[in-house]
């Protein structure tokens, strides 16, 4: 039996526990994983190396790589080397004054390896498929555009004390703590280029996969890339859409309900199978289950949280939830 092909989609901490989460599947499934990762972070270390050197910011890409990398203990030590972040060092003014004095400080050694392989092997998609050898990856992990982008939002009340203004708030980092409304979301460029493998492995999936993750700066911009949005559309796959737990800031006032409408706002033809949500997340079942059949998709709850009462997902419980969706009619 062929594997099942599963495409997930996002960045950041929400894409690493659905990577992890299909980690845990592995037992129960054959699964061929592709993580698509979005490419418009500007903060951090990812930040300091897209405005100093250009290239992609590599900080989800290389949080989805050691989210898939492999279980030797020799790989555990790349994985654990990959996430290790420079402290400034002494003498050097801390943590507020580091950055400037000490040009390591706050950078992971995954985020300037990725950026030093793709200086040295001229392509992003080369350099990430190296360092998930190196890591023993248990998938492949690609942009979603071969160019950084630019998030962009009207944002409605983000200063405070004008509650009633709209004003542009521009930068991924920006647009995730803005403490207004997010009206629209928009990319820089409007159109960029898809990767051509992602789109080679969105036509090819059994299952596209989206969320857990920050809304508008994780999940919604695979959306607004044409080629991509395309090929989520026009794809034989199945589509999964995995629910948050809580709102994050960005998201604020946003419901579970309003998370579904804002996929079909983005992109109207998207049908969706199936919706996945913790069972004690969902305040209004009746009201996420319309949602989810506006989009054409059944709704499963299922417990998926930590259960420590932090509002995170526990890749085990997420893993052991997709076990029956992702294996349906195989």
């Amino acid at each position: 039996m062929t594997p099942t092909r599963v495409v997930a989609f996002g960045g950041g901490h929400g894409l690493s526990a659905s990577l992890r989460a299909l980690r845990h599947c592995v037992p129960g499934l054959d699964l061929d994983i592709t993580a698509v990762v979005t490419v418009g972070d500007d903060g951090g270390s990812s930040g300091r190396l897209r405005a100093e050197r250009g290239g992609l910011p590599p900080g989800d890409l290389r949080q989805a790589l050691v989210a898939l990398a492999g279980d030797h203990p020799a790989t555990r030590r790349s994985a654990a080397l990959f996430q290790h972040r420079f402290a400034a060092a002494a003498g050097s003014g801390g943590a507020a004054g580091g950055a400037a004095a000490d040009p390591l400080a706050g950078h992971a050694v995954g985020n300037l390896l990725l950026h030093g392989l793709t200086e040295l092997l001229g392509d992003p998609v080369v350099a990430l498929d190296h360092a998930g050898a190196m890591l023993g990856a248990v998938g492949r992990v690609l942009p979603m555009s071969r160019q950084p982008v630019g998030i962009e939002a009207r944002v409605r009340g983000a200063d405070p004390d004008r509650p009633d203004e709209v004003r542009t708030v521009r930068g991924q980092h920006q647009v995730a703590v803005t403490s207004g409304t997010v009206e629209s979301l928009r990319l820089t460029p409007a159109a960029p280029a898809a990767c051509a493998e992602a789109v080679t492995a969105v036509r090819a999936a059994d299952w596209l996969i989206f969320g857990p993750g920050s809304w508008y700066t994780s999940v919604l911009p695979h959306l607004l890339v044409p080629g991509l949005a395309d090929a989520i559309v026009s794809s034989p796959a199945r589509r999964l859409v995995t629910l948050n737990l809580v709102a994050e800031k960005e998201t604020l006032g946003l419901s579970l309900p309003d998370h579904l409408d804002t996929l079909r706002r983005y992109l109207p033809e998207l049908k969706v199978d199936m919706v996945l949500a913790d069972s004690k997340a969902v305040a209004d079942p009746v009201a996420v289950e319309r949602a989810a059949e506006s989009l054409g998709a059944r709704l499963v709850l299922a417990p998926v949280a930590v259960t420590d009462g932090t509002p995170r997902h526990d890749p085990a419980a997420l893993g052991a939830a997709l076990v029956p969706v992702l294996g349906a009619d195989r």
